[in-house]
């Protein structure tokens, strides 16, 4: 498959109430042997990506490096290859669109955007991640490529104290975000069912739930309408510590 014929299917596997399942993956190497496991599309983590490297997540991975680290990935397997891309690494709208272009040239066909204040405290406001998402959802255009923008917010983080109340504002963003081009509606940190349910329910865009303590199973996400899983670091740290007590073992 080429690029295009990449994008759509994607963005094809994302159907409510039938979620496609993406175990994150951080380097070539995992991606090639998540890709052999069978999975239909091939997504990274930037908790993994950086920790693999030796950084902190937050955009602390030098861009020029996640670039090398995908490129590798989109080599490495057939599979269509979506990017955890944080922020877009830059708060000015012009260096984003030339973020998200490199990352287009590279065969990526997918990214999560999040609403996080790049390199600072708290969320952007509605209207800014919107004129962001934008610029993004521009750049792909101008390339021909039907990028698949999974625009997360964590206002589930920010307000985890009161997550009633939180999905007021998550329902107001997901519907801003729609409007200019957002493909899908990323909500981590969200656990409760009948939020989740009610997430799914007033929102045009695939959701997308992460895999962490006291999210129900996968099987229940489905009955609520989800159309997306990850797992977001869990794989990584499954793996580092399956391969921290084999070495225990071994250097015993």
């Amino acid at each position: 498959m080429n690029q295009t014929e990449k994008a759509r299917r994607f963005a094809e596997l994302h159907v409510k109430g039938k979620p496609v399942l993406l175990y994150n993956t951080w380097d070539a190497g995992s991606a090639k042997a998540i890709a052999a496991a069978g999975a239909k599309a091939v997504a990274t983590g930037s908790w993994s990506v950086a920790e693999a490297q030796g950084y902190r997540d937050g955009e602390a991975i030098p861009l020029d490096l996640v670039q090398r680290i995908v490129a590798r990935i989109v080599a490495a397997v057939d599979a269509p290859v979506t990017v955890d891309f944080e922020g877009g690494y830059s708060d000015d709208d012009g260096e984003l669109a030339g973020n998200v272009a490199r990352l287009l040239d590279l065969g990526v066909i997918g990214i999560n955007f999040e609403d996080r204040v790049v390199k600072g405290a708290g969320l952007y406001d509605v209207a800014r991640q919107a004129d962001r998402i934008a610029t993004i959802r521009d750049t792909a255009a101008e390339r021909g490529v039907a990028l698949f923008i999974n625009a997360r917010t964590d206002v589930f983080f920010e307000h985890g104290d009161d997550p009633g109340q939180a999905v007021d504002e998550a329902l107001e963003r997901a519907r801003a975000y729609a409007a200019v081009g957002a493909s899908g509606f990323f909500i981590p940190g969200l656990a409760d069912a009948a939020l989740i349910g009610r997430i799914c329910e007033g929102v045009t865009l695939p959701v997308n739930v992460m895999v962490m303590d006291g999210v129900p199973p996968n099987d229940r996400l489905t009955e609520l309408g989800v159309a997306r899983i990850s797992y977001g670091p869990i794989p990584y740290i499954r793996a580092m510590g399956a391969l921290q007590e084999e070495a225990k073992t071994a250097l015993a």
